[in-house]
């Protein structure tokens, strides 16, 4: 009822409170947002291209055999400046570690671990979170793994925390990264594996990518960036093309890296290609892909593929004898080894 008597002030009709105004999200915010997208989907691809690889030539790798558990996770502090914010919104990261890929058929895979699974404990240890959190947690799984044929891991899902009994997997322990630039290359540096974006839009097939990740993780068992002394010079490039903003000046030419003889690449492709078939890939385009990347860049392109891995004429005879003898031995039902 409305109040009318005189001398007292008519009341005052509450007001809602005004809703919160949105963050504003500026064209380079949106810009970081896209990129972290799309670094996730490549990165993601490589890894499930590269787990049956790794996972079924622990034999082949020799010294670089490890226990592993098959995971890789990342907070947002895997990220600099700008693009720790767009982790943050596009993938959800804060500063506890999160799994952000699992290797299938590994031993995570087969305990359940999930992407997006929050790191909370690993036997019964807390495990670290905020900047640096990744070196840090590795330092926690390392020796604990070694020692274990499984390990008690404490996960957040859903809102509540529950334990996995996740066992150890042996696999190649060669680390498979994304390369952020366009030209087509790959490059390995005794323990790593980076492939740029512009190698896997040339590959195009999850078959073709199989080829250059076999390759690479061929030469690091191997040892060839050892024996050439190429070991630092393809580090560095590594670590400047897997950061969310590389330096593409150290692109122009071939940065220093020396081009590999022709009895190393003989003996990479012939590795690689007992790899790919323990592995469930086909084998008999092998020669066709490098052949096809050696038409559209040849060596005269310095920063590509075919510049640091010459002599292809020479090996494509020699590919072709190591494909049918794989293929004797498969129908011979003997052991796939070199």
């Amino acid at each position: 009822m409305r109040n009318n008597t005189p001398g007292l002030p008519a009341p005052v009709a509450e007001q809602a409170p005004a809703a919160p105004e949105a963050p504003l999200v500026t064209p380079r915010m949106v810009a970081a947002r896209d990129a972290v997208r799309s670094m996730v989907s490549l990165q993601d691809r490589l890894y499930r291209v590269a787990a049956p690889i790794l996972i079924n030539n622990a034999e082949l790798c020799r010294t670089q055999a490890r226990s592993l558990l098959g995971f890789t996770a990342k907070n947002k502090w895997s990220y600099p400046g700008e693009y720790a914010d767009a982790a943050e919104a596009v993938l959800g990261y804060g500063d506890t570690l999160q799994v952000s890929g699992v290797l299938a058929g590994s031993g995570a895979a087969r305990a359940g671990l999930r992407k997006g699974d929050e790191l909370v404990a690993a036997d019964g240890r807390p495990l670290p979170a905020g900047p640096g959190a990744e070196t840090k947690a590795a330092a926690v799984f390392g020796p604990l793994v070694s020692k274990r044929a499984q390990l008690s891991m404490t996960i957040a899902r859903d809102g509540s925390n529950q334990v996995l009994r996740v066992p150890v997997t042996r696999a190649c322990a060669i680390r498979v990264d994304l390369g952020n630039a366009d030209n087509v290359n790959s490059y390995a540096d005794g323990s790593r594996v980076a492939v740029t974006r512009g190698m896997i839009e040339f590959a195009q097939t999850d078959e073709a990518i199989a080829y250059v990740l076999a390759k690479d993780i061929a030469h690091n068992v191997l040892g060839h960036a050892s024996s050439l002394r190429n070991t630092a010079t393809i580090g560095s490039m590594i670590d400047n093309l897997t950061s969310v903003r590389p330096d593409l000046t150290l692109l122009i030419g071939t940065s220093g890296i020396r081009p590999l003889p022709a009895d190393m690449e003989a003996a990479a492709d012939k590795l690689a290609l007992y790899m790919l078939a323990r592995a469930g890939y086909p084998i008999e385009r092998y020669n066709s892909f490098w052949q096809r990347l050696a038409g559209q860049y040849p060596s005269s392109v310095l920063n590509g593929y075919t510049a640091i891995h010459p002599n292809l004429g020479q090996r494509v005879v020699f590919n072709d004898k190591i494909v049918a003898e794989i293929r004797a031995k498969q129908a011979a039902k003997k052991r796939l080894v070199p």
